[in-house]
């Protein structure tokens, strides 16, 4: 019975961070599962994050982790915990902090009704774990680190050439780098991915104009 109140608990504080998250992104205008971009993986554009054997990670876990990737600018779409990081000879470098993600399953229950009979019903719950992106990992198998082939329809998204005279206009510094897109307060200038990693361009100028949006 005690476990069961652990798994619940578990599961209601795993929704509260995840709702809580996801709240704060859409309240600076962001759609986190709507990303337009492909979070930096520039060569292969990857979508979904990738457990460590390979496989997408599904459901909530996609999103978490897209989130994670963009806040501390991760690259690599491979996710793994600490132990399968040391079972493939590597080690989570000193001083870094992982992303949770969850584990959906469920418990079966038999209860005895009033008339004396049983019941058995299967409770649904979440339990959180901690993963390490790739990035934050040292001695892991080459494998791990390289990057595919750059895909040919890379070079199909072509800029628009009224939207980047409009741009220009504003006289806004536009750095293109990284997997992030955001306006630097402290620094004046707007971050942005290549265009390249977009889906389209109108996907592009869009985040670009919601970033120089921010400057107002």
């Amino acid at each position: 019975m005690k476990r069961a109140f652990h798994s619940a608990t578990e599961s209601t504080d795993v929704h509260t961070r995840i709702i809580a998250r996801i709240t704060a992104d859409l309240e600076r205008g962001v759609r986190p599962w709507a990303r337009p971009w492909n979070a930096g993986h520039l060569d292969g554009r990857i979508m979904r994050p990738l457990r460590y054997n390979g496989p997408p990670d599904s459901g909530i876990n996609v999103l978490m982790l897209w989130l994670a990737a963009e806040d501390n600018g991760f690259a690599s779409p491979t996710w793994m915990t600490c132990k399968q990081a040391q079972e493939l000879g590597g080690h989570v470098r000193k001083g870094e902090h992982g992303s949770q993600v969850v584990y959906a399953s469920k418990v079966t229950k038999t209860e005895h009704a009033e008339d004396g009979s049983k019941v058995t019903r299967n409770i649904p719950y979440l339990k959180g774990y901690t993963v390490f992106s790739v990035d934050q990992i040292d001695g892991l198998p080459e494998q791990y680190h390289a990057r595919p082939p750059p895909p040919k329809f890379l070079t199909t998204v072509e800029r628009i050439e009224y939207a980047d005279a409009y741009f220009a206009a504003t006289k806004m510094q536009v750095q293109y780098r990284g997997n992030r897109a955001f306006y630097s307060v402290s620094n004046d200038f707007v971050q942005m991915p290549s265009i390249e990693t977009f889906r389209d361009a109108e996907s592009f100028y869009a985040m670009l104009g919601h970033e120089c949006m921010a400057v107002a």
